[in-house]
């Protein structure tokens, strides 16, 4: 009996020592903020007064976007760290659905895209964070970050309850949201606030969706602060109710603050977006927004005692085929960098916009800033000479098997990727001709389409062209349309019409053509690597365009970042290794194209250029990036 009462008693000991210990830990994870101040974790963010109250107390919220994905994994916490010593103490990110779901069933949160691996990395740095998970984001990414396998249902109406979109949207959440609801406030993680959409109000298509998207997150656990984010032409109607609206601008705006100050009144105000700079299109000139007017819009947003968010903090690249498209007045397709004119540059760079801001952030600190984080080195490597050429015709046979079709079928509903459709890259359309005569688009090729007789070129079509002269001839030729996807516009109530390749007939003499033999050129990674197979033929002979060049590119110890240059080069798209860094296109403005170290193996990469028109057989590699001839955003 004594013995029992012992045992007893030491267990008891025992639980008590082991509950100490786990109230310590959570004590220590759960009750600390990122600035090291411990807190408890019961109300979080709150706006039911003139400003923000984070767990009872002001807080003025200081924030800045890094996207993820615009960003090698391997320089999150640069990033970052360079952020926190800016003064900034809010991450905020988008969530490209696209991109974490490319097909149906199919989802990727690895590697590049591991969401709660940056999230978790903003809370080591010390951020808290902003959470944008969409569906919809815009965010200058191809049909605004939605999947083009969404455009395969022929009745799909984006961005609203239709059926097909909520419950593809269900799906996805299902998957995202319990992945984030552990990384929120009030269970000791970073995100303090998730936002809604993203400016619906631009669209408001669908006066039930709003609601429908916030009981989407809190029915499946978000139950931080929610907020709205609109421009000024939304702004009236992108509200929900119970949901905190925010702005967003470049320069204030007197009549939006009027507005928000009538209908959330002694509610917090905030500048959800203050834009820093702006994104490029091809063949304009590259945008940039003078540092006094930036940091003297943040002055005056902060004198008057509103949050801010800096749109973009750092804004990274488009890497692949993610850049997103403008079609008013006319379509232009967005370029790969996402520099964005930012306060830290494209490949990570401190800019006279940072310095400025972090002397106006140190203000708002009663603690001195951490010192800035080192910049990493640039190189300049030796020329990639091309040595083998592969033309465009002999690469087919290492493509996805074709498809044969009476009628010309566009991109998404091409029977590939298991059913998805194609996304990206370029679609072949090809079909037999006896005759020359008047070709006619009609407006039917999304977006650009070289035009081969037998393989030789003839011609383009594009936006604003749309009749080309087939050469004379009744023997059976064949006509090649090589269709590129030069990027689904990101913005506006034209989404649901983004379905690229050819979207309708192509007219020879004013009759329709039929039977089409269909490749899907999508240009995936696995595509490139199989071409190591293919019947490479050595330079110097005379290339066929479009073709393949294929070169060496050497480093010695540890790779470090450079910028891809293509001097007497046309348009095409660059690999290293493998990977897709993104288009390339003599009219500009953008020359270089941005290459991060960690892409490169130390020794003997891999360099393919698929090239459209005309090649120099050489890339440059150059420590300093050109983005172009400047142009001030008015």
């Amino acid at each position: 009996m004594v013995v029992l009462r012992i045992r007893k008693a030491h267990k008891r000991r025992y639980a008590l020592l082991c509950l100490s210990i786990v109230g310590f830990i959570m004590y220590r994870y759960l009750g600390t903020a990122p600035g090291g101040r411990r807190m408890s974790r019961r109300v979080g963010l709150s706006a039911n007064s003139s400003q923000f109250t984070l767990e009872g107390e002001t807080f003025r919220i200081l924030g800045g976007s890094v996207h993820y994905f615009r960003v090698p994994r391997a320089y999150w916490r640069d990033r970052l760290m360079k952020m926190k010593a800016c003064g900034i103490n809010t991450l905020t990110t988008y969530v490209p659905w696209s991109l974490h779901q490319p097909e149906r069933g199919v989802f990727h949160f690895q590697t590049e895209l591991d969401l709660e691996a940056y999230i978790n990395l903003a809370a080591e740095v010390g951020l808290w964070v902003i959470l944008r998970p969409g569906p919809y984001i815009c965010s200058e990414l191809d049909l605004g970050g939605l999947p083009s396998w969404l455009l395969r249902d022929e009745s799909m109406r984006l961005r609203t309850t239709h059926p097909g979109f909520a419950e593809a949207v269900n799906t996805f959440f299902d998957k995202l949201i319990p992945k984030v609801v552990p990384l929120q406030f009030k269970k000791g993680g970073p995100i303090i606030a998730v936002q809604l959409e993203n400016e619906y109000g631009s669209f408001a298509m669908d006066n039930t969706y709003m609601p429908f998207i916030k009981e989407a997150l809190q029915s499946r656990g978000i139950n931080e602060l929610l907020l709205t984010s609109d421009n000024h032409e939304g702004l009236k109607e992108g509200g929900v109710t119970g949901v905190i609206r925010t702005v967003n601008l470049q320069k204030l705006n007197q009549e939006d603050i009027k507005y928000l100050n009538a209908i959330q009144p002694n509610s917090p105000m905030m500048v959800m977006e203050c834009w820093t700079g702006w994104f490029d299109a091809w063949g304009d000139l590259h945008h940039v927004l003078a540092q006094e007017d930036m940091v003297s819009a943040v002055r005056e947003i902060l004198r008057r005692g509103m949050s801010i968010n800096l749109y973009m903090f750092h804004g990274g690249t488009n890497f692949g085929f993610m850049s997103g498209a403008l079609t008013n007045p006319i379509y232009k397709a967005l370029i790969t960098s996402y520099d964005y004119d930012a306060p830290l540059s494209e490949s990570g760079e401190y800019t006279p916009k940072y310095h400025l801001l972090r002397d106006l952030f140190s203000q708002y600190h009663s603690e001195k800033l951490p010192d800035m984080p080192a910049l990493r080195w640039k190189e300049t490597y030796e020329p990639a000479i091309m040595y083998q050429h592969l033309s465009l015709w002999d690469a087919l046979t290492f493509a996805e098997e074709p498809f044969k079709s009476p009628t010309p079928v566009n991109m998404e509903n091409l029977p590939v990727n298991s059913g998805n459709g194609q996304s990206y890259g370029y679609t072949l359309y090809e079909t037999i001709i006896t005759s020359g005569g008047s070709l006619k688009s009609g407006d039917n090729v999304r977006d650009r389409a070289l035009v081969f007789v037998d393989r030789h070129y003839i011609g383009i079509f594009k936006h604003q062209n749309l009749e080309l002269a087939v050469p004379d001839g009744k023997e059976k030729r064949t006509l090649s349309l090589l269709v590129e996807n030069c990027g689904r516009v990101h913005y506006g109530k034209a989404l649901d019409k983004q379905r690229k390749g050819l979207v309708g007939d192509i007219l020879l003499n004013n009759s329709p053509l039929r039977d089409f033999t269909i490749y899907s050129l999508d240009m995936k990674t696995s595509f490139i690597d199989s071409l190591n197979q293919a019947p490479w033929m050595s330079l110097p002979h005379v290339p066929s365009f479009p073709g393949f060049f294929l070169g060496r590119m050497f480093t010695y110890g540890y790779p470090s970042d450079t910028f891809v240059k293509l001097p007497g080069w046309g348009k095409g798209v660059v690999f290293i290794n493998g990977l897709n860094l993104g288009r390339h296109w003599y009219i500009g403005p953008q020359q270089t194209l941005y290459l991060p170290g960690p892409f490169l193996n130390s020794g003997v990469n891999q360099v393919i250029v698929f090239e459209e028109q005309e090649a120099d057989y050489k890339i440059t590699f150059e420590e300093t990036p050109d983005l172009g001839m400047a142009v001030d955003i008015q």
